[in-house]
């Protein structure tokens, strides 16, 4: 069944080719083809890669066509390999239990750079193509974390768009999705809701992963025609804040039990009607445009070691990989880059330094190499005189690639530490706009809202951090949260104890009390930033503390007035045994390279 309208159906706020060494001439030719918005990788031939990128912006110019809201700009920088065989492909997916698992294409994210991988042998690679695009326009908008079956219904939802010269359809379920189904039975809706990213289902290959794909993509279609996608808010809602069983929070959010649910979904199956919607062929996707150019055997290689090093299971293995690589071409830009985020995630920044210097010797336009120079700044424990030089990295950056959103997130720290908190705050909302989903870039931004004294903004973020399936993330944002709470106290006290302008008129008939005229004034000095190293605490004082912190070449001695009530984070409570203690810390300057800490983040 088709039904034409204008609609908006994203309601997600709820409402050897390679070895170690270098190929050799004679091999595969690996080409680049550069759309507007795409680079596509690959060794299936110049067709086969244009087709790959103009999917790709049929794709893009359909969802931001369907969804007017929505953000179609990626978060992070974006690479697409297209490889001709599943032979390639073996080589980049995912082990489980030591195995490469099975897949057709895979997404693998990353803070600084993302890839799409596809097996180009396939029939028809392209449903793959857009389910994996799907996730990644997911967490540019999500904001809220849901549930696997959702984030793979919705990815499956999609990846069935149609595009010819006069329409595109979304929203059709193929036929063997019914026959998975039908043949292999059903989970039960409770079970499927229960599924997590850890689960033996959704990793292992076999006929229980299969189901769930299948069964993930028929519920989503359920939901979007018969008109219950917004009740998924208030499902969420129940079962993640206020933690409410799977079962009772169904019967709450859709008004029926599970079994009544597994009922409705059987029968809309064994219906076998659906509705898709259709809309015209978005205009402008011109394939002539599109850039091609010869990748060398080494480039490719690469390619694909950064693959690698994005990757927990191949990391150690890229690191060997990229020295292959300078062997042969000691001015690969590319490996030196990858060397030197090696390093620098290994905590070298000796050597990370020097290879990023050569990577930006060899290509001055990868952002990547701008935005890993300013990081290595900030990780070494940069002072204020490496601010001005770290900016413009950063800001070079981000003029180069302006979606970056980790580049911001960076920008937002150095703000903070230049003592502009305002501005920082500024940047750090910026990334997660670009990046929603991050919940990463959410804990820094209620930082940053507790260095602006916005705690009612900051606790809002830390309670939907404690609610995370990341059982880290939780305790961290719990911890946040009371402390946050604790500051919020405080201010408040503060704010009640202003000097007040009334005369304190001792009486004549007996001495002045000295404590008649004490008053509590609140300091309104502004608050600055530091990032280093804590070196030692004293904690010699009943109450007080003094914390030696090292940055570049000056160490502050920085004064906790109350170390049983400084707000701490990343921590769950002030400790004298802090040495050598990587931290950032919000103070007031007091002169003399002394301060009093207003708060304190451990890292």
């Amino acid at each position: 069944m088709k039904r034409r309208v204008r609609w908006m159906l994203f309601l997600l706020a709820f409402s050897g080719l390679l070895s170690s060494a270098p190929c050799s001439a004679g091999e595969t030719q690996w080409i680049e083809i550069q759309s507007p918005h795409f680079s596509v990788v690959t060794d299936a031939g110049e067709r086969r890669g244009r087709e790959v990128a103009i999917r790709f912006e049929q794709m893009r110019a359909v969802f931001g066509a369907l969804m007017v809201k929505a953000n179609v700009n990626l978060p992070v920088p974006l690479q697409i390999v297209a490889f001709r065989d599943s032979k390639e492909l073996k080589q980049v997916v995912p082990l489980w239990h030591g195995k490469p698992i099975k897949a057709a294409g895979l997404f693998q994210g990353g803070q600084d750079r993302s890839f799409i991988m596809l097996d180009m042998s396939v029939d028809n690679p392209w449903t793959v193509v857009f389910h994996e695009y799907a996730h990644q326009l997911m967490s540019g908008n999500l904001s809220a974390e849901v549930d696997p079956w959702f984030e793979e219904g919705f990815a499956e939802y999609f990846s069935t768009i149609e595009v010819d010269g006069k329409q595109a359809r979304v929203g059709k379920i193929p036929s063997d999705t019914y026959e998975i189904l039908r043949q292999n039975g059903f989970i039960k809706i409770s079970d499927l809701f229960r599924v997590q990213h850890n689960s033996p289902t959704y990793n292992e290959s076999g006929d229980h992963r299969t189901v769930f794909y299948a069964e993930s993509a028929i519920l989503a279609h359920y939901l979007y025609d018969k008109g219950l996608i917004q009740k998924l808010s208030l499902y969420f809602s129940l079962k993640r804040e206020k933690g409410i069983a799977v079962e009772d929070a169904i019967q709450q959010a859709f008004g029926i039990s599970a079994a009544q649910f597994d009922k409705a979904i059987r029968d809309y199956i064994s219906s076998g009607h659906y509705m898709y919607y259709a809309l015209p062929t978005p205009a402008d996707i011109v394939e002539k445009g599109y850039a091609v150019k010869p990748v060398t055997a080494i480039d490719a290689s690469a390619v694909i070691a950064d693959i690698h090093l994005h990757s927990l299971d191949y990391h150690d293995k890229a690191v060997s990989e990229f020295q292959e690589i300078l062997k042969a071409d000691p001015n690969n830009a590319a490996a030196s880059r990858g060397l030197g985020y090696g390093y620098l995630q290994k905590g070298d920044f000796k050597q990370a330094g020097e290879y990023f210097k050569k990577a930006a010797a060899a290509d001055s336009k990868d952002s990547r190499v701008h935005y890993y120079s300013a990081l290595l700044m900030s990780r070494g424990g940069s002072s204020r005189d490496d601010l001005p030089e770290m900016t413009r990295e950063i800001e070079t950056a981000i003029s180069l690639d302006p979606n970056f959103a980790d580049a911001y997130t960076l920008l937002a720290f150095a703000m903070a530490q230049a003592g502009e908190p305002a501005k920082a705050l500024a940047d750090m909302q910026k990334a997660v706009s670009l990046n929603p989903g991050n919940e990463n870039y959410r804990f820094d931004l209620a930082s940053m809202y507790m260095s602006n004294q916005k705690t009612d903004e900051a606790i809002s973020i830390f309670t939907a951090l404690t609610r995370s399936s990341d059982p880290q993330v939780a305790e961290r944002g719990a911890s946040a949260l009371a402390q946050a709470q604790e500051f919020k106290s405080q201010l408040a006290a503060s704010r009640e104890l202003r000097p007040r302008e009334a005369a304190v008129v001792p009486s004549a008939a007996a001495p002045p009390d000295a404590s008649a005229a004490v008053t509590f004034v609140a300091d309104s000095s502004p608050v600055k930033f530091v990032k280093g190293m804590i070196v030692s605490v004293d904690c010699s004082s009943a109450t007080s503390a003094t914390l030696n912190v090292l940055s570049g070449t000056k160490t502050w001695q920085m004064r906790v007035a109350d170390s049983k009530r400084v707000l701490v984070l990343g921590a769950d409570n002030f400790s004298c045994d802090w040495k050598k203690q990587k931290a950032a810390v919000n103070y007031r300057d007091m002169g003399d390279g002394t301060g009093t800490i207003v708060s304190i983040e451990v890292q």
